[in-house]
C-alpha cells in the first residue's frame, strides 16, 4: 500500500521542470530543425532502452545486467504488460514516448474502485510529485531535480503560461492520460495521505518536453525521464469556469483544446479560457 503523508503545499506552482519560459530559460533557434532532431531523439532513445531495464525490486530503472530484460526487448515482447509506446503527432512532427506503468493506481488490494475519477484527460489539472533524470547519453542518465511536495498541476496550459501551443511539457499530458489514477485521500483528523495512487515512468523526447531551448537545469534538445506519482485529479477541470469542461471546448474536433480560437474579438485566446465561448 503506497501512502503520501504531510502534504503541505497543495498549490499551483510555476516550477521550472513542468513550464518552459521562453527565451527566459534558454536561447530558441528560429529556424531550427526540429523534425531532424525528433530522428535523432528517436535513434537516441530506442539505443537507451536497450542499455537499461525496470529493476521489480527497488521500482527503478537501471543500467542493462545480464540475465535481465532490457526495456527495448519488454517493449517489443510485450513481457511485463506495463511497459508502452506511445506515438504523438505535436507540431506535424511524429514523436515517440514511453510510459512503465508501476501502479495504475485507483483502486484498492482486492481491485475494488477507490477513485472513480478515472484517468486524467490532456487538460485536467492534477495532484502530483515527480523526480526528473537527463538521459545525457544512451547510456547514461543524471539526477536534476526531486519534487518532495505535491502540487496541483495543469496538464492544459494557462494563462501563466507564455506560449499557450508550447509552453507545457506535452509528454505529461500524453503520458498520463489513458494509464494512471488518482489515489484515495484517507485523511483523518491529521496530515493529508493518500493510498493507492499510480505511479509511472515517462521518457520523453525533447520535443515533447523544452525542445531546442532548455531550461537552466536542463540543456538543449534533452531527452528527460521522469518518476511521477498521481494522487488526485480534477475530473472535467473547467479552466475559464464557464460551465464547460475544458476537454470538451475543442471546436475543431481533433481531441487538442489548445487550438481552438473561435472568438473574433479574442483571437488569441483559446476556447477553454475564453468564458465568452462555451
Amino acid at each position: 500500500m503506497n501512502k503520501i503523508k504531510n502534504i503541505l503545499a497543495l498549490v499551483v506552482l510555476s516550477i521550472t521542470v513542468l513550464y518552459s519560459c521562453g527565451d527566459n530559460n534558454g536561447i530558441q533557434v528560429n529556424n531550427f530543425d526540429h523534425e531532424a532532431q525528433a530522428l535523432i531523439d528517436n535513434d537516441s532513445l530506442t539505443q537507451f532502452l536497450k542499455n537499461y531495464y525496470f529493476d521489480t525490486s527497488v521500482d527503478s530503472i537501471k543500467p542493462i545486467t545480464a540475465g535481465k530484460t532490457s526495456l527495448a526487448d519488454d517493449l517489443a515482447n510485450n513481457i511485463s504488460g506495463n511497459f508502452k509506446e506511445i506515438k504523438v503527432k505535436e507540431n506535424d512532427i511524429d514523436y515517440s514516448m514511453y510510459v512503465y506503468v508501476i501502479e495504475e493506481g485507483g483502486k484498492d488490494a482486492n481491485n475494488n474502485v477507490i477513485n472513480d475519477k478515472g484517468f486524467p484527460t490532456v487538460m485536467d489539472s492534477i495532484l502530483s510529485t515527480y523526480q526528473l533524470w537527463a538521459i545525457s547519453r544512451t547510456d547514461t542518465i543524471s539526477l536534476v531535480e526531486t519534487g518532495t511536495n505535491p502540487f496541483w498541476l495543469s496538464l492544459g496550459p494557462t494563462p501563466n503560461s507564455l506560449d499557450f501551443a508550447n509552453s507545457s511539457i506535452r509528454g505529461w499530458a500524453y503520458g498520463l492520460k489513458g494509464n494512471l489514477n488518482g489515489g484515495k485521500n484517507i485523511t483523518s483528523n491529521g496530515p493529508i495521505t493518500y493510498e493507492n495512487f499510480g505511479r509511472c515512468i515517462l521518457i520523453i523526447p525533447s520535443g515533447l518536453a523544452y525542445r531546442n531551448g532548455g531550461t537552466t537545469t536542463i540543456g538543449a534538445n534533452q531527452n528527460l525521464l521522469f518518476y511521477i506519482n498521481l494522487y488526485d485529479l480534477v475530473k472535467d477541470t473547467d479552466h475559464d469556469n464557464d460551465g464547460v469542461a475544458s476537454i470538451n471546448e475543442d471546436a475543431n474536433g481533433d481531441g487538442d483544446p489548445r487550438n481552438d480560437f473561435s472568438d473574433d474579438n479574442n483571437p488569441a485566446t483559446p476556447d477553454y479560457l475564453n468564458p465568452n465561448i462555451k
